[in-house]
């Protein structure tokens, strides 16, 4: 049986640019609505709490 990957071990997509980011390598991580949502970027993050529901699929 294959072993599950944690949260931290997986690539997490920036809602706001598309860009895979890793949970180390993400710049920045906000949760909203009870859901973690990583960033490539500071800049990234910004745009997303101006509007996210913009970027929530």
């Amino acid at each position: 049986m294959k072993a599950q990957n944690s949260e931290y071990e997986q690539n997490h997509k920036d809602p706001v640019c598309g860009m895979e980011v890793s949970h180390d390598a993400a710049g920045e991580e906000i949760i909203y609505q009870d859901k973690t949502y990583y960033f490539c970027s500071g800049a990234c993050r910004e745009i997303f709490e101006t509007e996210p529901e913009k970027y929530i699929h």
